[in-house]
């Protein structure tokens, strides 16, 4: 079983400032968290938001059960402006915790024009983040077909659950991390340090993977219809995933062993 790196364990969160940066041995500056914003707003919706998104699920479950093609498609566009609200909120969008702050004028200098250290664009950012939420969702349905997903029936109500996969899971970490190389490497390869966004990525592939445990079992019940219990799974292992990597877990990595 994979185990907590006593690297990271052996340090406070609370001590970790937000400018602070260790290096590694090798001298390559590893891979930092990405903390929420400070603002009271942004702490606020922080902590609103998973009981909003949660009672959102709750009160839909009824018509997923009864029509899970209809009530994933109309739920879907609620879903994502309600993560595109909390990312934009609550996260730092990719790039700004690397620009680099302004140069202070000398007396008498005059600010050249263009000068101004310029972050990055917020609507650009969800933009791309959602396009490319969008096109990782059809990797997300060759996945779950490979896990045993009907592959001749069930179509739509697999494609949804990818996009609800891509939209809970991989949105908040195209937003915050955008394209690098060196972070997505982490990423897939389970070595990215905990925050919020990795944590929630983490749950929602535990969650659908443990929701998919009820489906073989011979209870007839409606609920076990394909994609009902992966779906419940994505959602709860999303929102609990994002709360311990936010908060317990936060900055700790976890370390192959051997």
């Amino acid at each position: 079983m994979a185990l907590l790196d006593p690297v990271t364990m052996s340090s406070p969160i609370g001590k970790v400032r937000s400018g602070e940066v260790s290096k590694s041995k090798d001298g390559e500056t590893p891979t930092q968290a990405v903390r929420t914003l400070a603002s009271p707003l942004a702490q606020a919706v922080r902590h609103i938001y998973p009981v909003l998104l949660f009672s959102l699920f709750l009160l839909r479950f009824d018509a997923l059960v009864a029509d899970p093609v209809a009530a994933m498609s109309s739920s879907l566009p609620v879903v994502a402006a309600m993560q595109v609200v909390y990312a934009v909120t609550c996260l730092p969008p990719a790039g700004s915790q690397t620009t680099k702050p302004a140069r202070k004028l000398r007396p008498g200098e005059k600010k050249k024009p263009g000068s101004e250290s310029m972050g990055p664009s917020i609507a650009v950012t969800t933009l791309v983040a959602l396009i490319l939420s969008s096109i990782t969702s059809l990797a997300l349905y060759g996945i779950l077909i490979l896990f045993g997903a009907p592959f001749l029936t069930h179509v739509p109500q697999t494609f949804l659950c990818s996009t609800h996969m891509a939209a809970l899971g991989l949105f908040p970490l195209f937003y915050t991390r955008g394209v690098s190389s060196k972070d997505w490497l982490e990423v897939l390869s389970a070595q990215a340090p905990f925050d919020e966004a990795f944590g929630g990525l983490t749950g929602a592939c535990l969650g659908a993977w443990l929701g998919a445990v009820p489906i073989p079992l011979d209870w007839d019940r409606e609920w076990q219809k394909w994609p009902i219990t992966i779906l419940c799974g994505v959602y709860s292992g999303y929102l609990t995933g994002k709360i311990v990597g936010g908060t317990l877990a936060f900055g700790k990595r976890f370390q192959s062993p051997g």
